[in-house]
C-alpha cells in the first residue's frame, strides 16, 4: 500500500515531480524500513535524479538531429590507423571545449568519418547537458533562404541557431556560398564568437577556406571568428565507409 496520499500524489505531479513520486512510491520497503527518514528521502531523490537526467539527455539527444544517432566516441575505430589522438578524443568526450568556447574543425576526405565524429561530439555534449544541434551546410542554406521571406523570419533564424551550445555545420563550404548566405553565416559567427561552440566538418583545409567563402571582407570576417580558438583535426585517410562495408560483410 502507498504511503502518500492522493492529494500529495497530485501536487507532487502538478510541480512536476513525477520522477520523485515514482522513486517513492517503488522504494523497497522491506530494504529501507530499518533506515532513517532523511536516509529514505536521499535514496528516493537520487533515484529521481537519475530518471530526470536520463530523460533531459534521452530529449537532447531526439532534437540534436545528429545524423549518426549511435556514434559514440568510445567506439571510434582504427583510431591510430587514422593519425587520430587518443588524448584528443578523450578530451573532445569531456567537453571541455564547450565551456572554453572553443570550435572543433574536423578536415578530412570524402568517407574518412567526419560526419560520424561530429555525431559523436555531438551526442558527448547531450550527455553533458548541453543543447546540441547538427544541420548541413544546404539544409543550413536552404532554411536561410525560407526564413528570410518571413516577417521576422531572418531575426528568429540567427536567434535559433546563435541558442544552440554546440551547433555541427557539416558538409562545410562543399559548396560556395553566395553573398546572401555569406552575410548570414557573418552574423551567426559573430553572435556565436565567444559564447559558444561551433563544429566544422569539411574536406578543405584552412588555406582554401579563404576563396570558398569568396575572398573578400566577408571571408575575412567569417575565419576571423573562427579559426583563432579552433582545434583542428585530421581525420586522415582511411574510407570509414569502406571499411564498415567490409567489417558488415566479416
Amino acid at each position: 500500500m502507498s504511503i502518500i496520499d492522493i492529494s500529495t500524489k497530485a501536487k507532487l505531479r502538478e510541480m512536476g515531480a513525477g520522477e520523485l513520486l515514482t522513486a517513492l512510491e517503488t522504494q523497497d520497503d522491506h530494504l529501507t524500513m530499518d533506515l532513517p527518514f532523511a536516509e529514505r528521502i536521499r535514496l528516493a531523490v537520487d533515484d529521481a535524479y537519475t530518471a530526470f537526467t536520463d530523460t533531459k539527455v534521452t530529449g537532447l539527444i531526439k532534437r540534436a538531429g545528429l545524423r549518426y544517432p549511435n556514434a559514440d566516441l568510445r567506439t571510434i575505430d582504427l583510431i591510430e590507423q587514422r593519425g587520430l589522438d587518443r588524448s584528443v578524443i578523450a578530451e573532445l568526450g569531456a567537453c571541455s571545449f564547450v565551456g572554453n568556447h572553443r570550435n572543433i574543425v574536423l578536415q578530412g576526405f570524402t568517407g574518412s568519418g567526419k560526419s560520424y565524429l561530429a555525431s559523436a561530439i555531438a551526442k558527448a555534449a547531450c550527455h553533458h547537458r548541453y543543447r546540441a544541434h547538427v544541420i548541413r551546410m544546404p539544409d543550413l542554406a536552404e532554411a536561410w533562404r525560407m526564413a528570410a521571406d518571413q516577417p521576422q523570419g531572418a531575426t528568429k533564424f540567427i536567434r535559433k541557431y546563435t541558442a544552440f551550445t554546440v551547433l555541427v555545420l557539416d558538409e562545410w563550404l562543399l559548396e560556395k556560398p553566395d553573398e546572401h548566405i555569406l552575410g548570414m553565416l557573418l552574423e551567426l559567427m559573430e553572435r556565436r564568437y565567444d559564447a559558444t561552440s561551433t563544429i566544422f566538418a569539411t574536406q578543405y583545409a584552412k588555406k582554401d577556406w579563404h576563396a570558398r567563402l569568396g575572398g573578400g571582407v566577408h571571408a575575412d570576417a567569417i575565419m576571423d571568428r573562427i579559426v583563432h580558438n579552433a582545434t583542428w583535426i585530421n581525420t586522415g585517410e582511411v574510407n570509414m565507409r569502406e571499411h564498415a562495408a567490409a567489417k558488415a560483410r566479416e
